[in-house]
């Protein structure tokens, strides 16, 4: 009877454990967005995350180990939403589906929990290791989804439209953001929009 009620006190805590390690890890993954790897610290995401400063070191050695979990759960939640949008969509109109999301009114304003690429790619190169590999990881995804859209997706052509698409659309994206003049972000969206999805 100890050992089974041990046994349950041990799940109940290692549950619990894992709870707040997911409401960090969440938390910090739509900080990183809203203010950029290096405006985010530990106290913030721990205050949100409705948790400690002290209980920080319970879920991770370093602040750059959660940067890179948040950065890892940024694009994976993004990947995997891009991926079940196109599957809702027509083969055949799935890419201009995608582009217009992406470059859409609503997605230049939802920096949070949007794509990381566009607010945070200026900072990647002076991130940790752990924090760029699942930015490539995610190029990579991104790369992939979009040529499989192709209708001679597996060719050489196929892959080099796909780089030139998400680094056109990621590169638009920063610069709507960027602009103060809401309709030099509209143009750069439309124009953008127009070369890639031509009508």
């Amino acid at each position: 009877m100890m050992r089974v009620m041990r046994n349950e006190k041990h799940s109940a805590r290692t549950a619990a454990k894992e709870a707040s390690h997911e409401r960090i890890v969440s938390v910090a993954a739509r900080a990183i967005r809203r203010s950029g790897y290096d405006g985010t610290g530990v106290a913030d995401i721990m205050k949100e995350a409705g948790l400690t400063h002290g209980a920080f070191y319970a879920h991770f050695p370093s602040r750059e180990a959660m940067l890179a979990e948040a950065a890892d759960r940024a694009c994976t939640d993004v990947a995997a939403t891009v991926a079940n949008f196109v599957a809702t969509v027509p083969a055949e109109k799935a890419l201009a589906a995608m582009v217009h999301a992406y470059l859409s009114p609503q997605s230049l304003a939802n920096v949070e929990s949007g794509c990381p690429l566009p607010a945070l790619g200026s900072e990647t190169p002076r991130q940790a290791p752990a924090v760029r590999r699942a930015t490539t990881r995610y190029v990579k995804a991104m790369v992939d989804l979009v040529a499989r859209q192709s209708p001679d997706w597996g060719q050489a052509g196929a892959h080099e439209r796909a780089l030139f698409t998400v680094a056109a659309m990621v590169g638009t994206l920063l610069l709507a953001r960027a602009v103060d003049e809401p309709a030099l972000s509209n143009s750069l969206r439309e124009a953008t929009l127009k070369h890639l999805v031509p009508a």
